[in-house]
């Protein structure tokens, strides 16, 4: 395996780590953890993909020894029902998530890794950093999140992904929230664009091991960066990424 093909699998390894990837296969999950009804799911099972049709998640609340779930078209009855699962340590909100309000995911103490995917209707996510566990936040296409001024004091977060869709890239006014993020070792920004253009924030992440980002800057901007953070990984890193 030559550097290259070192460097691309070192890249591939990290991503599904951060991203939660590497310990799920949905192959896997949709044989053996997919159900049609909340009432399907075993009083026992420590793991459920449901997606909402009609009412069908109605008595998820009760299934409490789940502590892996992935839901879709989750609405906000659907979710305060999701909230009553106190020891959910894992959470994938699918496309697409209508619910309005997160403030009921407050209740999921125990939960360590979130994503959300299109979440249309939310403009206010200040309530997740409430969550005292959390380490992993992922959230995709935010169509009504103007900046990252929230994260600010998300100095517990580990994994912080503020990402856009495949057919609508997200901008991000500028990284300066982040700056000084005492956990933070990852941050994951796949179709962005950045505002400001500088990554000069990340710089002052102490912990920082992994970006996983657009091309949102300049090549300069990465050089600055890669000298203020060398054992930072990035993809942009790589001279060859930059050749017409």
């Amino acid at each position: 395996m030559d550097g290259t093909e070192t460097w691309t699998s070192l890249q591939s390894a990290l991503n599904a780590q951060f991203r939660g990837h590497a310990t799920r296969d949905f192959a896997e999950w949709r044989a053996a953890h997919a159900y049609e009804a909340a009432g399907d799911i075993p009083e026992a099972a420590t793991k459920a993909w449901i997606g909402r049709q009609k009412h069908n998640y109605r008595g998820l609340g009760s299934r409490r020894n789940l502590r892996h779930l992935i839901s879709a078209n989750v609405d906000q009855a659907f979710l305060k029902e999701i909230a009553q699962l106190a020891d959910l340590v894992r959470l994938e909100l699918e496309w697409p998530m209508v619910a309005r309000d997160l403030s009921p995911l407050r209740a999921l103490r125990s939960l360590t890794f979130l994503s959300i995917d299109s979440p249309r209707n939310i403009a206010d996510f200040r309530p997740l950093l409430e969550l005292p566990s959390l380490r992993t936040l992922i959230i995709t296409n935010p169509k009504k999140m103007t900046d990252l001024e929230w994260l600010r004091d998300a100095h517990h977060l580990e994994v912080i992904g503020i990402e856009g869709g495949m057919w609508s890239p997200y901008t991000i006014p500028s990284l300066a929230p982040l700056a000084g993020l005492q956990s933070l070792t990852a941050f994951l920004g796949v179709s962005t664009r950045l505002g400001d253009k500088s990554l000069a924030p990340l710089g002052q992440c102490p912990r920082l091991t992994y970006l996983g980002i657009a091309r949102v800057a300049s090549r300069d901007e990465f050089e600055r960066l890669q000298q203020a953070r060398p054992e930072l990984a990035c993809n942009w890193f790589r001279p060859e990424m930059w050749a017409d």
